[in-house]
């Protein structure tokens, strides 16, 4: 049977799609087939579902998803009354539910409806659909006593009408009061109570929702610059040192069109990071010339420059009136609710109350959530060399919105604050240095001239190899200042694990020596690849060009750890180019070797080689080639014989199969270090850093010392 959530409210502005977003992001992490459904909505595009849609993947057609319009409701039930009206909807809901595993239903919204008792409606419609119900109350401006008042009264409600309540859910609080209201409510009521404070850059509108909102005209700016939230407005009356000292981070700059000195200024202290601004807003219909613009192009590049009609007084009128909303065109929006979603839910304790199935497949989705969540359990401190690319900051902005991990960025520190301010990315909360000029470059000199000393290297030439930013990153986690650290996307793979070589180095043992469980002989490489219906893992695709049979055992022995740890249930594949005994020569020999030292060192891992690949995940195949084996057909560690073929390999499957690389995972070091592809895309450097934070938690919990 299907299970289903139904999200309600009491009243409007409950800003209740910061917890459907949530509920969604928490299902889709359990089960891979998640439908919804709204029972009733307005004429025009629905911005939560399009931006479900576009977040999760959504195949469902928008058609489905809705069970008719309000006005339709509204006659529907004057007419033929409540129970048709009812009926009806039970009817489209369940044509819905048939199709998955779990639905979510997002219930009325309280705005011009026209529908008596709508509170009672939303209780019905849970009922008939037996689904369980969250309410959400909202507590934006109110005291502590009404907002507990309201919060008690909402559950009482739902409860009289016979709902499955799960959780009741208080958003929009002060701050201040967010703590004082969750014991309050913990002690009040039967069900878990979770509170979340008002968070103003959700509510914060865009400068591009701005623009459209007055009609205004975008003389300078690009699609990262309109993205960004405006948490302020500064109008402009004041000369110019005034006027600066007013500017608040994230503020609209508002001033009419002929104050060029007040445009430059406010560019320029965006351009020095004091403070950075949302943009500048033009009233009157006036704007400055052209060379004003182009200055004003080349002091804050991206930074929105925007030109509206009306007069300051009526446009801010306008202004104030405006409220931030979550849909597709506002992904960081997205981040900023299920950071504040999962930093005050119990999550893991609304998931067990929700009891949606737990699905047999392991997705492409629900692993990278599963990444998310697992780093954010227990958070590290992860360093980013490369602090000043912007694809590396634009996945720092989503790990700290979602509270992922710490991090800690390298490169020159004004810089970094620059770039961060053109992209409109929140650095607060992060640890910015600049190695060139930090006070622990000396420390670090003097730490890697003991560890080379061997090799001839002084103080002296120390001093100017720590300078390098994969060194000084290296250095950090060596000296536990950061957990692990992650680069690659403008170094090579060398630049970046070499420093690791020298100075982390591997984990004492390995299974060709005999050594201690978890050691390894070598430093390899997986990669994660997440087809469409679940993930295998690919090893050595990336480090070592020809390992041998001992080199190999150690791999795959290292990768079913990796995959452990991750939640793929490790079957070893190991591969070549026969099955079984039906081939002969030096290559085959290698891996058959290696099987044999797995199984001699780790006889509680299963192992199958030689093996074919098409036999390793073809059951049909294996059927013929492998009869009664527990690996062939089902396996999930797949280990190359060299790297020319597992190199060859992933790409193929990722190109051809459309399959998602997570990797390289760097594997065998002492602690972590990973390397990152220089195509790497925003996402794929979010989930590398997601997977180093949880190496370090793993790392934590064994403090291996370090080898000679």
């Amino acid at each position: 049977m299907t299970r289903s959530v139904y999200v309600t409210g009491i009243d409007r502005g409950d800003g209740r799609q910061v917890v459907e977003l949530g509920v969604m992001e928490l299902l889709t992490r359990q089960v891979d087939r998640v439908g919804v459904f709204r029972p009733l909505v307005h004429d025009g595009p629905d911005r939560l579902f399009e931006l479900l849609r576009a977040r999760y993947r959504l195949s469902q057609d928008a058609a489905s998803v809705y069970g008719m319009d309000y006005h339709e409701a509204s006659a529907l039930q004057a007419e033929q009354g409540t129970d048709e009206l009812v009926s009806r909807l039970v009817d489209r809901f369940h044509a819905v539910a048939g199709e998955y595993e779990v639905v979510l239903v997002l219930g009325t919204d309280f705005a011009d409806t026209q529908l008596p008792d709508e509170l009672a409606l939303n209780a019905r419609l849970a009922n008939e659909f037996g689904a369980s119900v969250i309410p959400v109350v909202g507590g934006r401006k109110q005291t502590v006593e009404s907002v507990r008042a309201e919060t008690r009264n909402a559950h009482r409600a739902y409860e009289s009408l016979g709902c499955d309540i799960i959780a009741m859910i208080t958003n929009r609080v002060a701050p201040a009061d967010r703590d004082e209201i969750r014991d309050l409510l913990a002690a009040d009521l039967p069900v878990p109570s979770h509170v979340l404070p008002d968070e103003a850059a959700l509510s914060a509108p865009t400068v591009a929702q701005i623009a459209h909102a007055l009609g205004g005209r975008v003389l300078l700016g690009d699609d990262s610059g309109l993205a960004r939230d405006a948490l302020d407005f500064v109008f402009g009356g004041a000369m110019l040192p005034t006027f600066l000292k007013a500017l608040t981070p994230g503020c609209l700059v508002v001033t009419p069109g002929d104050r060029a000195d007040l445009v430059v200024g406010s560019l320029a202290a965006h351009s020095a990071g004091t403070p950075p601004i949302a943009g500048v807003l033009l009233t009157l219909d006036e704007q400055p010339g052209r060379e004003i613009l182009t200055l004003a192009d080349r002091l804050a590049p991206g930074t929105p420059v925007i030109a509206v009609s009306g007069g300051s007084f009526p446009t801010a009128g306008e202004l104030f009136a405006l409220e931030g909303k979550l849909n597709a065109a506002t992904p960081r929006k997205a981040e900023t609710a299920l950071g504040l979603f999962e930093r005050h839910v119990d999550t893991a304790d609304l998931l067990k109350r929700v009891s949606a199935p737990s699905s047999d497949r392991l997705t492409p989705m629900m692993f990278e959530h599963k990444l998310l969540e697992r780093a954010r359990s227990d958070r590290r401190r992860v360093v980013l060399p490369e602090g000043g690319e912007e694809r590396v900051l634009r996945a720092a902005d989503v790990l700290l919105r979602r509270g992922v991990c710490d991090l800690t960025l390298l490169g020159p520190v004004e810089q970094i604050r620059k770039k961060a301010a053109d992209l409109g990315v929140d650095l607060a909360d992060s640890e910015l240095i600049d190695p060139q000029t930090s006070e622990l470059r000396d420390r670090f000199a003097a730490k890697y001239a003991e560890l080379r000393a061997h090799k001839g290297v002084t103080v002296e030439l120390a001093h100017d190899v720590v300078a390098d930013v994969n060194y000084f990153g290296t250095l950090m986690v060596e000296e536990g200042l950061a957990d692990g650290m992650v680069s690659g996307s403008v170094h090579s793979t060398a630049a970046t694990i070499r420093p690791a070589f020298e100075i982390i180095k591997t984990k004492p043992g390995g299974t060709s020596r005999g050594g201690a469980p978890g050691g390894a002989s070598i430093v390899s490489s997986v990669f994660f690849m997440c087809l469409s219906d679940k993930v295998l893992v690919y090893g050595d695709c990336a480090v070592n060009p020809d390992p041998n049979a001992e080199q190999l055992a150690d791999i795959a022995v290292q990768a079913a750890a990796t995959a452990e740890q991750f939640g793929v249930d490790p079957r070893i594949a190991m591969l070549s180019y026969s099955t079984g005994t039906s081939g002969s020569g030096a290559d085959v020999d290698k891996v058959r070797r290696a099987t044999e030292l797995v199984r001699a060192g780790r006889g509680d891992l299963k192992v199958e080689g030689p093996i074919q690949y098409d036999a390793a995940v073809e059951p049909s195949v294996a059927a013929t080639k492998l009869p009664g084996s527990d690996v062939a057909g089902q396996a999930s560690v797949l280990i190359f014989p060299d790297l020319n073929t597992g190199n060859n390999t992933y790409k193929a499957v990722q190109r051809s199969a459309g399959a998602i690389a997570v990797g390289p995972v760097l594997q065998g070091l002492r602690k972590p270090v990973n390397d990152l592809s220089r195509g790497a895309l925003v996402q794929d450097i979010v989930n590398t850093v997601a997977i180093t934070a949880i190496q370090a938690q793993a790392q934590a919990r064994t403090q291996l010392p370090a080898t000679g």
